[in-house]
């Protein structure tokens, strides 16, 4: 007879060997091998991710040299009205050279028309302003929508290759082909949403930044018109004392 002892060291051994078999191989992930695995998908989304990141650099900067508010500007353009030398403050805010002087510019040079002609061309040179300042937007827009749909089609596209990959293996199904296939299929869809969850946050930035210059556009804008509001009047108020004068003499 076979004694206990050996039968119960018989189930510890099998049991072991069953354990050592079951337990699983825990191996850590390389995030740019397992990128290269997504295919020509990868790449697409690998371009337009380094492509929104140079627009959203490009316009930052732009943004915040605009946002950069120049104390002395109206000032100086102020004193020059109202030293009736229009064309010194038409010569400082060219040389400054920033959206505000350059649309401050079209309305110092049209001081002579009317309040209401004058505001308009502001308002006209301002969207002109305003519309460089947007310059690029619309990419970073197209690359937050259009980046998810890419990883997507590269998940449909991956899963169909596997599943073809299977219905070629025949009766010699792996378990791991299907999963390896799975796996590398939904890289493409990580990858397609970080790149637009990244370009989504930075087009909103970005569109904040352009609503706050046209924010400071139009406060320097109506600052302008209350300056050209008050040299008329005070060039009104002269024409009329030195008419009163001819009058009494």
């Amino acid at each position: 007879m076979i004694s206990l002892t050996v039968v119960a060291d018989t189930i510890v051994s099998d049991v072991m060997s069953l354990t050592e078999v079951a337990e699983p191989v825990q191996e850590g992930i390389n995030i740019l091998e397992l990128a290269m695995k997504g295919g020509w998908i990868m790449i697409i989304l690998a371009l337009l991710s380094i492509f929104g990141v140079y627009v959203f650099i490009e316009r930052f900067s732009v943004l915040r040299k605009a946002m950069k508010k120049n104390p002395h500007l109206l000032e100086r353009i102020h004193d020059n009205i109202m030293d009736n030398d229009v064309k010194s403050a038409i010569n400082y805010c060219q040389k400054l050279n920033t959206p505000v002087s350059r649309i401050l510019a079209k309305g110092v040079k049209d001081y002579n028309l009317d309040i209401v002609s004058i505001r308009q061309a502001l308002d006209n040179n301002a969207g002109l302003e305003i519309a460089k300042l947007e310059k690029g937007l619309p990419v970073l827009s197209t690359i937050a929508a259009v980046a998810p749909m890419l990883g997507f089609l590269g998940t449909v596209t991956g899963m169909v290759q596997a599943f073809w990959q299977m219905a070629n293996a025949g009766n010699n199904i792996d378990v791991t082909l299907l999963s390896s296939g799975i796996y590398e299929a939904m890289v493409t869809t990580v990858g397609g949403l970080v790149v637009g969850i990244i370009a989504i946050f930075a087009y909103n930035y970005l569109v904040t930044q352009v609503d706050k210059v046209q924010n400071l556009v139009e406060a320097d804008i109506i600052t302008y018109i209350e300056i050209v509001n008050e040299s008329k009047e005070a060039k009104k108020v002269v024409a009329e004392k030195s008419q009163s004068a001819s009058t009494v003499e």
